[in-house]
This record gives C-alpha cells, structure tokens and sequence, in this order.
C-alpha cells in the first residue's frame, strides 16, 4: 500500500513539474516568417529551405559571372551578369507563385461546389472538407489530403484549418478556410447558402480578374522587353574583345552602373502603373 501511494505522489509531482518546467514548443507565427518562407509558400515549394534557396541564388550569381568573365575578360560586366545570374531563381520562384495562384484561383469555385454538394448530401464539414483530398480538384487534392490526415488524428477541426491555410498559403484559400471556421463555430442551417454565395462571388472576381490581367500582359510584357533588350545587347557585345574591355574604365563602369539602376527604376515604374491590386492573406 506504501508503494502504491508513494507511486502516486511521484506521478503528481512529475505531472506537476512538467507543467511548469518543461518548454513548449512555440507556435510559428506566419508574420514573423521571412520574406523567403513566404515566397516559397506562396510557390508550394515548402520542401526547400531559405538557406538552400539563398544558396542556388549564389551559385547561380557565381556560375554567371565566371561565364561572363570567360567570355569577355572584363569584371564589371561579369560582376553584372553575375547579379542577374543571381536574382534569376528569385524571378523563377516568383512566377511559379504567380502561376500557382492564378491556377488556385481557377479551381476555388468548383471545390466550394464539391462542398456544397457534399454538405447538402448529409456530410459533416470536416467529412467534407477530406473528400476534396480524393475527389476535388487536382491542385487542391494534397493539401486536403493532408487536412483528412490531420483531422482523424487529431479530432481538431480549427488546429487542422491553421494547418490548412500554412499549406495552400493562398489568399483565396484563406478566405474560404476562415468562412468555414465561422460557419462551424457559429452554426445554423445557413451554411449551404454560404457556400453558393461564395461560389458566385470567386468567380465573379476570376472573370474580372482574368481580363484585367489580358489588357494588363501588354504592359507587362513591354517593360521586360524593354529591361532585357540593352543587356542582350551588352552580352553580344561580349563576344567582342576590343569592344567590351572599354567597359573596365571607370567611364565604362559608370555607364553600366548608371544603367543598372535606369532599368531597374525604369521596370519597377512600369510594373507599378501597371498593378493590378494584390489579394492579401488575411489571418495568416
């Protein structure tokens, strides 16, 4: 009996000071993520690391500027190109994340009509929502197949919804998970209505959507023909000895620093008059 009651205090005093003592791990607050996590996110590139990332941008930056220095024997001009080399991954990722959005966008509406139907067939919403992992739309079909993992083990329906969000990292995606979140929590018989409503309205804003962004792709379009034209020029010139080595003058380092920053100026000008407004995520 001694045993049995000094078996006990032992246990409540563990419990005790695991309570008090023990750290707990942090929740990762999506605000406080670097700019890099974000783009990844936004790109579905979770897998890669920052660090990796900021890596292949260097080495990327290196590989040019050696190829350029190869080729023309002239550092600045490879200094450069090895700056160009080294911003290329981020304009690569940055243009999946645009595609990536842009195809989410396209298939939000039918995954809300996926949940209206299964809503109104007598399903549970988080029975719903895991269906869209077999039988939604194919972009979304990981994310919600890892939302019906979530919730079987865990049984929470908001923790799995957070989970969701950081997944999709889509700003449409998360306002659909957060009228979800208040359908559930508030209840009502208004949810079907919801959903319909819901479904109207995204793809009313992909039409209007998609045509600004077709009279928006010639502005787009001539801003980077315009930026790459004169560097096209300058690495054709490359090839030109006698021509190119003028560039290690310090009048000729001038003129490509000058340059540098005119295009640079010049294409964030444009790109900015020709922006159409950006869907931010809210609640991440």
């Amino acid at each position: 009996m001694g045993a049995l009651v000094g078996l006990g205090v032992g246990v409540g005093l563990l419990l005790v000071w695991s309570a008090f003592f023990v750290p707990r791990t942090p929740r990762t607050d999506t605000r406080t993520a670097g700019r890099t996590d974000r783009l990844l996110a936004r790109a579905g590139m979770r897998s890669v690391s920052p660090a990796s990332f900021l890596a292949l941008c260097l080495v990327s930056g290196v590989v040019a500027a050696v190829v350029v220095q190869a080729v023309s024997a002239t550092a600045p001009v490879a200094l450069a190109f090895g700056a160009m080399g080294g911003y290329l991954p981020v304009a690569v990722v940055s243009g999946r994340a645009r595609r990536r959005q842009r195809e989410l966008a396209e298939v939000w509406p039918e995954a809300v009509d996926h949940l209206t139907s299964a809503v109104r067939a007598g399903l549970s919403l988080p029975d719903a929502l895991a269906a869209l992992g077999t039988r939604g739309p194919e972009p979304l079909q990981p994310a919600f197949a890892d939302f019906a993992l979530d919730y079987q083990v865990t049984g929470r329906f908001g923790e799995c919804l957070d989970r969701l969000k950081d997944r999709l990292a889509d700003p449409v995606g998360d306002r659909v998970v957060e009228g979800l979140r208040v359908a559930r929590e508030v209840g009502g018989g208004e949810l079907g209505r919801l959903l319909r409503n819901l479904s109207g309205y995204l793809r009313d804003d992909l039409r209007t959507r998609s045509e600004l962004e077709a009279r928006q792709a010639w502005t787009v379009n001539g801003a980077r023909l315009a930026v790459a034209a004169p560097w096209l020029v300058l690495l054709f010139m490359s090839f030109q000895s006698e021509v190119i080595r003028r560039y290690a003058s310090p009048g000729g380092v001038v003129v490509l620093v000058v340059g540098a920053a005119t295009c640079v100026l010049a294409y964030r000008l444009m790109m900015r008059i020709g922006r159409l407004p950006t869907e931010r995520r809210i609640l991440s």
